[in-house]
């Protein structure tokens, strides 16, 4: 018996920092290029409110997604199961002492894609892939890491997604 190939998920800081930091729009098409193919064989997904954060950048990252990814974001508002645990998950942050209260704002703010991520990662059954870390001691921020902890849902940063998808410069 074989395990089901995972299916992953990403964050916009997974594009964000990419294109900021070490696989910039125009130094290093191949990894772009990965994720378009990896998005058309149904390797990688990203949601409707990462799609919103990366275009209020009004950058080469906007217009590359607006462009060229736009078909790889999933509408999260109309699948009844997500809502459901969407609604899990803000109940559990406005529970959690850990956080501050700005923290659990940000966290619960609606153009926040995080635990819309997390929500469409659960019911779907995805990997988690953002650049944040978990820490067990973090009060200002509620890390989605933290959040995917909690609830049993794997996570994991841009660079073992892209090992596990056999990412290679060529």
């Amino acid at each position: 018996m074989t395990d089901k190939p995972k299916k992953y998920v990403i964050d916009s800081n997974v594009l964000i920092e990419a294109n900021r930091r070490y696989y910039s729009l125009d130094f290093a098409p191949a990894f772009w290029n990965f994720l378009i193919r990896s998005a058309k064989e149904g390797n990688v997904i990203s949601i409707d409110k990462v799609y919103d954060e990366i275009l209020n950048g009004k950058d080469n990252l906007a217009e590359w997604t607006k462009n060229k990814f736009s078909f790889a974001f999933a509408e999260t508002k109309k699948d009844e199961k997500i809502l459901e645990f969407y609604s899990t998950l803000m109940k559990w942050a406005l529970m959690q002492d850990q956080f501050t209260q700005p923290a659990k704002d940000e966290f619960a703010r609606n153009k926040n894609a995080d635990a819309w991520i997390v929500a469409f990662a659960k019911i779907k059954g995805y990997v988690v892939v953002t650049q944040e870390v978990l820490d067990i001691n973090i009060r200002k921020r509620i890390p989605i890491p933290n959040v995917c902890s909690e609830f049993k849902i794997e996570f994991m940063d841009t660079f073992q997604m892209l090992r596990n998808l056999n990412f290679k410069f060529q």
